[in-house]
């Protein structure tokens, strides 16, 4: 907020824009465009991009075309095109156009044959190795290409035989003739154009020459009318290219715009980083839930609403840094405290026998669904003489501060009664396999007619009642902090955290069968175990087996971890 009223302030971008329709310079239109190459899955650093182009729009009434940058096709897939159309979707917004930059192959094509006629583009024999030391270093001038001079004929011709598949895969390309000598490296003459024989997704095999995508890029956005070309900060550089093609060509001419793209600790945001994790199958896939893909975020249930929230809140600057994964899951927290529904789970159970309890009886308890949602309503939880808790909240030994159950302490079961350990049962090996306990039947709904306090209350489950489900405790991707920081000769691959996936077998009351919470994921059942977490409900579930994801704890354990040093 502004410091003197109650108006937003603006980031650097919208600054700009409202400057440029002040002065007419777009003659008050807004068009954005995000423009995703489809050679792999989008991750929360496209969501970024995506809020921000999206919104954008939105906020100035203007619009913004999803168009797919398809030049590279070897890499490319229609897999990857449907997911990015689903993912856009998923996180709210709906483009106006749609297109792909293989729409304009031939627009390109003429373009590049008209740039040729000016005498600002050659044809080039010279190897890829030989062109990178043709082109110099930053502090030191390149040497022109010995086919730079080639005569405007010569080079209609070749660049001809370049499309008609003449030459071979990398024989030849077309370069752009501007400077040698510019201390812009990316001014350096550079490739517009490449041979390369491979069927694409949407042309086939029509073309054996593409465009590259500092080419490409600027004329699609002509062709589109987009006044703001918003774009990540490794692309401030290109900028003079990007304005040196359409000023030659003298077409239609976009702002281009660039922001500090998103790092975020404890994992990796390069799709060719996650390819190989998909690939060399560290991972079973690209909605894997440990993956930050939006695809596995949302399997993980993260919630698109949390997902805007979040870059809401990282805002956009050109400065670059690092987001702390707490942010991302702060998100989450806020969103799903609001919608999700409560259930009692138990993830390690011990089981508790109430010594006291009437053998046979069952009696159903009210509880409430979520005390943030009036409106959400009670269900009835079952309880009878054994319940099954936590491992963790028993301590035959307690230390000091321990509020949870111990022998000869009393805690309160959530939603039922005091409870109090009478006596322990353990098996041959030592471990406890059973507890002893005590109610006080006066203490129903959690408090004491005699006034008594107790400090602990606990979750628990009936064992009668209970349902086996599998849970997948899923942890950060990564060990530390920044996983790009390796050591010499290894990969990113060492920070890999082994410890980021837990399978455990875990009892969960009844009723999350009986009554199906109302989704929180945008279409993923999201709930909230108590004390546990929020939990989702995973694509491998079945009529008879139910599993889920543990989409987020209840509080930040890795930075408690890392305040103590650990």
């Amino acid at each position: 907020m502004a410091a003197d009223d109650k108006t937003p302030s603006l980031n650097f971008i919208h600054q700009i824009i409202e400057a440029d329709n002040a002065s007419g310079k777009f003659a008050g239109r807004v068009c954005t465009r995000f423009p995703p190459e489809p050679n792999g899955y989008l991750h929360i650093g496209h969501a970024k991009s995506i809020c921000l182009n999206f919104g954008t729009a939105l906020k100035y009434g203007g619009t913004c075309n999803l168009r797919f940058d398809d030049t590279n096709p070897e890499k490319e897939e229609q897999e990857y095109v449907d997911s990015i159309m689903n993912d856009v979707r998923w996180l709210g917004f709906q483009w106006d156009g749609l297109y792909y930059a293989s729409d304009y192959f031939d627009q390109l094509y003429d373009w590049a044959v008209a740039l040729i006629k000016k005498g600002k583009a050659y044809v080039c024999d010279l190897t890829p190795d030989e062109v990178r030391e043709h082109r110099g270093t930053p502090n030191h001038a390149g040497t022109n290409s010995p086919f730079r001079d080639r005569s405007v004929e010569e080079n209609l011709k070749l660049f001809e035989g370049m499309k008609n598949g003449e030459f071979p895969d990398g024989a030849r390309t077309l370069r752009a003739k501007i400077d040698m000598a510019s201390p812009n490296i990316n001014l350096r003459d550079p490739v517009m154009y490449r041979i390369l024989r491979a069927t694409h997704h949407r042309t086939g095999d029509k073309w054996c020459i593409y465009a590259m995508y500092d080419y490409a890029h600027g004329q699609s956005d002509s062709i589109e009318k987009i006044t703001h070309s918003i774009c990540t900060l490794e692309f401030e550089h290109h900028r003079p290219l990007y304005d040196w093609f359409v000023k030659e060509l003298g077409i239609y001419a976009p702002q281009q715009i660039e922001f500090s793209r998103l790092n975020l600790t404890y994992t990796v945001m390069s799709k060719r980083k996650l390819l190989t994790l998909v690939k060399d199958k560290h991972l079973s896939g690209w909605d894997d839930p440990r993956m930050p893909t939006i695809s596995g975020l949302r399997r993980r249930g993260y919630t698109p609403e949390a997902i805007r929230a979040f870059c809401e809140r990282i805002g956009v600057s050109k400065y670059e840094g690092t987001i702390e994964m707490a942010w991302l899951e702060d998100a989450l927290r806020a969103d799903l405290n609001k919608k999700a529904e409560r259930r009692m789970a138990v993830l390690r159970p011990i089981k508790v026998v109430i010594d006291n309890y009437p053998d046979g009886q069952t009696e159903e308890l009210d509880a409430v669904n979520n005390p943030e949602d009036p409106s959400a309503g009670t269900r009835k939880v079952p309880f009878g003489k054994e319940l099954y808790i936590e491992r963790a909240d028993f301590h035959e030994d307690p230390p000091k501060g321990y509020f949870r159950l111990a022998p000869g302490k009393e805690v309160r079961l959530r939603w039922a009664y005091f409870l109090k350990c009478n006596s322990v049962v353990k098996d041959a090996a030592g471990t406890i396999s059973e507890l002893h306990c005590t109610y006080d039947p006066t203490t129903k709904g959690g408090n004491a007619p005699d006034g008594r306090k107790v400090k602990g209350t606990i979750h628990w489950v009936s064992a009668a009642h209970a349902i086996p489900v599998e849970v997948r405790l899923y942890d950060h991707l990564c060990k530390v902090p920044r996983p790009e920081e390796v050591p010499e000769g290894q990969d990113f691959t060492v920070n890999l955290n082994p410890n980021s996936l837990e399978v455990l077998t875990a009892m969960l009351e009844p009723s999350v069968t009986s009554e199906p919470p109302a989704s929180a994921g945008g279409g993923t059942r999201v709930i909230q175990f108590e004390r546990l977490g929020y939990f989702s409900v995973d694509k491998d579930s079945t009529a008879g087996k139910l599993v889920f994801n543990r989409a987020v704890t209840l509080a930040d354990t890795w930075a408690k971890m890392e305040k103590k040093g650990k």
